[in-house]
């Protein structure tokens, strides 16, 4: 399949703009303007499928990390995976992403994530579930939290850089967060042309303790709050977070935010009245098996050995028996073993995520294991639930 086409990693101009028109017409023009958006990531970023010289699709890569077990593992999102119509269903998606994970791999990439607009195409690759996102909404009217113990202070020149050490220490925290591409971060911060972005910092500007940045946006079921990216380190920030918000009653019905789908901003409203808007879940890649393991952080005051037997159909260097062992929250991987716990690449990311338990994967038929070494796997892949806020 892979030989009828061509791979680049090279985009000349004419690809780009025949790329642009592609994207065109896979998101409706959802991204806010091709052209800019692939000046954002950069034409460097994007690879090219073509046939008989032809551009038959592209997509974009976003080299960045993300966090596991507190440790960050290098990462890289798979972007706007975009087919021409008449080049769909002649197996161009499946060797575009065959070709792009080869590559990963021999670059020394860990692990790879995207959100999909199918799982059966990533699946074929290698991808499985690996974490969620959600969007939450309340009614300003039912927040009912009062008391803001820290003050709010309006940033006037929004620069990522003021929230990034606030960013990355909650990210260190957090199973599944982003260390971010810098396009991301701009999406966050810069407004497109129907938008303003609000900004403060929570706490004094020489101590803060969170930040919020949010748009605001008028639509026929009333004036809604959308809070596009937040941090809160200290629970005085989290209170004053809810305060804040609740203070917009007279002017926004409803506010909206990103959290995990076991969401403990929740615990400091008086009911259960927030409620998940939208979910889906994010795919992760085990790219590099032994680099993914070793990298992971794991939770502290665990011993443990396991055995596994893994299969990669096409990543064969990931094919075979090792042994993990984990000690002092770091693992270490050598070749060999009993291989007592048999799964295939999805599966190890399903795993590795922590999104599902041994159990619960052995009983849909995810994996085979001893009792030993379902036992070892629940200790050392146990985590909160996974999850990120951001969208690419």
């Amino acid at each position: 399949m892979m030989a009828q086409f061509e791979y680049s990693t090279l985009a000349h101009p004419q690809d780009i703009q025949q790329l642009e028109h592609i994207l065109e017409q896979c998101f409706i023009s959802a991204l806010g303007g091709e052209e800019a958006y692939i000046n954002m990531i950069g034409v460097e970023n994007f690879r090219i499928i073509r046939r008989l010289e032809q551009v038959a699709g592209g997509l974009a890569t976003l080299d960045m990390g993300q966090w596991w077990g507190g440790q960050r593992v290098p990462m890289t999102g798979i972007a706007v995976v975009g087919i021409a119509p008449e080049y769909r269903g002649s197996g161009a998606a499946i060797a575009l992403m065959q070709h792009t994970l080869k590559e990963l791999y021999d670059r020394g990439i860990a692990i790879s994530a995207l959100y999909p607009a199918v799982q059966s195409l990533y699946r074929k690759v290698g991808y499985e579930q690996g974490g969620s996102w959600c969007i939450w909404e309340i009614a300003t009217q039912n927040i009912q939290v009062r008391e803001q113990p820290l003050p709010l202070e309006l940033v006037a020149s929004i620069n990522h850089e003021v929230f990034h050490e606030l960013y990355q220490q909650q990210a260190r925290q957090t199973h599944g967060y982003l260390d971010r591409h810098p396009a991301i971060w701009e999406r966050i911060i810069q407004p497109n042309d129907k938008e303003i972005v609000y900004t403060y910092l929570i706490g004094t500007k020489d101590q803060p303790q969170g930040y919020i940045i949010f748009t605001q946006e008028r639509t026929d079921n009333g004036e809604i709050l959308f809070v596009k990216d937040w941090v809160l380190s200290t629970v005085d920030a989290a209170q004053s977070f809810w305060s804040f918000l609740a203070s917009h009653r007279s002017q926004i019905q409803q506010v909206r935010w990103k959290s995990s789908a076991i969401d403990s901003l929740t615990l400091l409203l008086p009911e259960q009245t927030a409620k998940i808007k939208t979910t889906s879940r994010w795919l992760l890649r085990i790219i590099d098996a032994v680099k993914a393991l070793e990298l992971r952080g794991y939770p502290p005051g665990i011993q443990a050995e396991l055995h596994l037997e893994i299969q990669d159909n096409l990543l064969t260097g990931n094919n075979g028996k090792f042994i993990l062992s984990v000690a002092n929250g770091r693992g270490e991987v050598i070749k060999g073993g009993k291989g007592e716990l048999q799964l295939d690449i999805r599966e190890l990311a399903a795993l590795y995520s922590s999104l599902f338990t041994p159990y619960h994967l052995q009983i849909a038929g995810k994996l085979n294991g001893t009792e030993t070494a379902i036992l070892a796997a629940t200790q050392i892949f146990a985590g909160a639930s996974p999850w990120m806020a951001d969208f690419f």
